[in-house]
């Protein structure tokens, strides 16, 4: 059940991030030059690698035992609530839907302002807004895979789905040239917040002390009991929002 579960949300932390990464490759790549898009995104993967290969290590050989699953418990909570706190909102209509394709049409018009440089010069405003787009979604991919994996038994689905994301996302790159327009993403993440806050709760509480009388079924419960606070909070938030329009000034 762990097991699925980690590499379920592994996989779909991942996969969001990295789409939303492609985006702003694809979108310097269509605008620019693909070689420097490339040349940027790789620069960022280097980076991100080097950070995974620091942190992972680190974070198991410093900590362990019950603080090892505290530290992991917060740092999933604090990733789980930000995911879900925002799903809410525009589950709720409170805020706009996501879509990697309208950031992907934002870049490019962005870049399209910028003049290309010379034939055979690099083009550094294109590779560094490559280099950091990657980066900063890398940088919360690993930090997910890091958190994920660092638990007994953990880094095995966390890699496996990292890496289903990777080949997903590089796949959808490769054939479509351009970020998919009618992905859910808002469902897609809202299901993120849902498992990576669930499994913040059942770490932390093992940091604290806490059996769990179901053992690793207790994240199911932990899963439902979310999505059922969560569909309650974004009614009452639609519900809001829709006495607030129909209110006369």
């Amino acid at each position: 059940m762990a097991f699925l579960l980690t590499m379920l949300g592994a996989a779909l932390a991942c996969g969001l991030e990295m789409l939303e990464a492609l985006a702003i490759v694809l979108a310097v790549a269509a605008t620019r030059r693909p070689r420097d898009a490339v040349a940027g995104a790789l620069a960022a993967l280097v980076v991100c690698g080097a950070l995974g290969a620091v942190l992972g290590p680190a974070l198991v050989g410093r900590v362990a035992g019950e603080p090892l699953r505290l530290v992991i418990g917060v740092a999933l909570l604090l990733f789980g609530l930000e995911w879900l706190r925002k799903a809410i909102l525009r589950l709720a209509g409170r805020r706009s839907r996501s879509s990697s394709f309208a950031e992907f049409v934002a870049e490019r018009e962005a870049l399209e302002a910028e003049a290309l440089p010379p034939a055979g010069r690099p083009d550094w405003p294109a590779r560094v807004v490559a280099f950091k787009g990657v980066l900063l979604e890398g940088i919360e991919v690993v930090l997910i895979v890091a958190a994920l994996g660092a638990r007994p038994g953990g880094a095995a689905p966390a890699l496996a789905g990292a890496a289903i994301a990777l080949a997903a996302a590089v796949a959808l790159g490769l054939v479509l040239h351009r970020p998919l327009r009618r992905l859910p993403e808002t469902e897609l993440k809202y299901l993120v917040g849902l498992v990576l806050t669930s499994f913040g709760t059942f770490f932390t509480a093992e940091g604290l002390g806490v059996d769990w009388p179901l053992g690793d079924a207790a994240l199911l419960a932990l899963v439902a009991l979310y999505f059922v606070a969560s569909q309650l909070m974004a009614g009452a938030l639609a519900r809001g929002r829709g006495a607030a329009v129909g209110t006369p000034a």
